[in-house]
């Protein structure tokens, strides 16, 4: 089969998300029922699936292959190598007219011989989803858990390490130490280093960061709903791509300076703003007092 895989390049990045786009659409027409079109599954459409910012970013932040098919893209496969020897498939797609053909396999095998020192590999797939069941055992892939929405499988090649619960660590140096499938719940970290780290498909829930120092880090595809940021310092800081919406509550910005902030090319739709200064406020260049004028005038 003419089958390449190869990086990808920003100048791929319009067609692999119109492949992408494809494959999870149908994926979402085969398995949501007609009554379950509206159910946010992640795992049949992932997040950002259909944005050309988020294809780009992950072309920048993540290991992003090409799957090329007789001289043209049939899909694309995701990973993200965390330290040494542990990686996770983010993303797996073809193009629906080639499923079938042998490509999907040819994808993995290639990641798989790519990062040979990878011991562990992880994934996550929709219960939905009984044809990608299938696919993942057939390559080695074994179930490690399962909830009524999604499946996680791994694919183990190294040996796992002891247990080492209830041990105390002081004044030791531990730099470039991997942690895989570790709890560490209630545990707690305190005047460490943890620069330049790498957290990744990491349970932090009611967790606590305080007097923490977080320059230039990278936050990207998270889920932070119901979360509290207090006492935040955000000079400098963009958001893009980012979905403020859904929820029971609404996102609220109360008692905040943001003063010279820039919003451009956001859905503003039903955002309220009041006992708030607008002094030098423009909307598409156009004073916002000098609005708030006129309507008063015409009211």
């Amino acid at each position: 089969m003419e089958i390449l895989i190869e990086k990808a390049m920003m100048k791929d990045a319009v067609q692999l998300t119109h492949v992408m786009k494809s494959a999870f659409d149908e994926e979402a027409r085969k398995w949501l029922t007609d009554d379950e079109e509206y159910i946010a599954d992640f795992n049949i459409q992932p997040p950002g699936y259909d944005s050309l910012q988020m294809t780009e970013y992950m072309i920048q932040e993540l290991d992003y292959y090409k799957v090329i098919y007789k001289n043209e893209i049939a899909g694309g496969i995701i990973v993200t190598i965390s330290g040494k020897s542990y990686g996770r498939i983010d993303r797996i797609f073809i193009r629906p007219e080639l499923q079938g053909y042998g490509i999907g396999s040819a994808a993995m095998k290639f990641i798989e011989s790519h990062y040979p020192y990878v011991k562990a590999w992880e994934l996550e797939t929709s219960a939905r989803q009984i044809n990608n069941h299938h696919f993942y055992e057939k390559m080695g892939f074994q179930l490690s858990f399962k909830t009524d929405e999604e499946y996680c499988y791994e694919k183990r090649t190294g040996a796992a390490k002891q247990d080492i619960k209830d041990s105390q660590f002081e004044d030791c140096d531990i730099g470039n130490t991997e942690f895989y499938k570790v709890n560490i719940s209630e545990s707690s970290f305190s005047n460490s280093s943890l620069s330049k780290a790498h957290f990744n498909n990491c349970n932090l829930s009611h967790s606590k960061f305080q007097n923490i120092n977080l320059q230039k880090s990278l936050f990207a595809d998270l889920n932070l709903s119901e979360s509290r940021f207090l006492h935040v310092t955000l000079s400098g800081v963009q958001f893009a791509e980012t979905n403020l919406r859904g929820g029971k509550d609404p996102i609220s910005f109360n008692g905040c300076n943001l003063e010279g902030s820039k919003i451009t090319n956001c859905c503003m739709e039903n955002v309220e703003i009041s006992e708030s200064s607008i002094s030098g406020m423009k909307i598409n260049g156009i004073p916002v007092e000098e609005l708030l004028r006129v309507y008063e005038q015409n009211k």
